[in-house]
């Protein structure tokens, strides 16, 4: 039987309880929590609700129903914690948005990707599943992403994400302090570009796999701030803010669908 929390009571890690989030069934996972605010007030009237560890909350109303907007700091590890904690809540759908780096050369700074599954290069999702267990995003909300990206005519591309616990020796950057990669891990990015996969990240492949071990629903979309067929440099400020608009308007139309429809 899943293991729900009082109503009253205030998760340890998280800092929140049901009733603080009015049992909130959507929630948006920005890692930032200095992005969580801006894309809260995004959505409609919002408000704060709590600050705890690298968990910041706030609260916003679409087509009347309560969402979440909660940060998870950086990583797998933090993602797979605020999830637990969530779903013992009563959170039902999850949406990362987020940045990323591109892998394709059609997929340019400030595009968006909306993750329909991911490469599990990352550590966290093995405590949930083994290897071979694949890490996919709900098709509900990912043809959510898909259809307000489109509506929204917002540059984008459906993509298979690699996840990585590493930002600079597992996404092959040499940029590093030592410069030094890993003989394994040298000549992966040209072998994910090759696989057709879309985008470096830090959180989709533990999401994914712990939202369908849960029996939850899960999906992602990230703007495009770095693009590595060009160079390992992550874009210059007025992209990073184009990228966010971006995100936050289709994850918001892609909220009203789901509502609407029920999915």
């Amino acid at each position: 039987m899943p293991n729900y929390a009082e109503a009253q009571e205030v998760l340890y890690h998280i800092g929140i309880s049901k009733n603080m989030i009015k049992n909130a069934k959507y929630a948006l996972l920005p890692g930032d929590p200095g992005r969580v605010e801006g894309l809260a007030k995004a959505l409609g009237p919002a408000e704060f609700v709590g600050c705890h560890r690298e968990f910041t909350s706030w609260l916003a109303t679409v087509q009347g129903q309560p969402v979440l907007v909660i940060s998870t700091g950086m990583g797998c590890p933090c993602v797979s914690i605020a999830m637990e904690e969530l779903a013992r809540l009563g959170v039902t759908h999850f949406i990362r948005v987020g940045t990323t780096g591109s892998l394709q050369e059609k997929l340019n700074l400030g595009d968006v990707v909306i993750s329909k599954a991911a490469v599990r290069t990352d550590g966290a999702s093995k405590c949930y599943a083994p290897v071979e267990y694949p890490a996919v995003a709900d098709l509900d909300i990912t043809l959510a992403l898909r259809q307000a990206a489109e509506e929204l005519q917002v540059p984008h591309q459906v993509g298979i994400t690699v996840t990585t616990d590493s930002f600079w020796p597992g996404q092959e950057r040499y940029d590093s302090f030592t410069g030094y990669v890993p003989r394994a891990l040298q000549g992966t990015l040209q072998e994910w570009q090759k696989l057709g996969c879309s985008n470096f990240e830090m959180e989709a492949a533990t999401l994914f796999v712990v939202a369908n071990t849960f029996g939850l629903k899960a999906g992602a979309i990230c703007g495009v701030v770095a693009k590595r067929t060009d160079s390992e440099a992550v874009a210059a400020p007025a992209v990073y803010k184009q990228a966010e608009e971006r995100f936050q308007k289709v994850a918001k139309r892609a909220l009203e669908i789901l509502i609407k429809e029920g999915r």
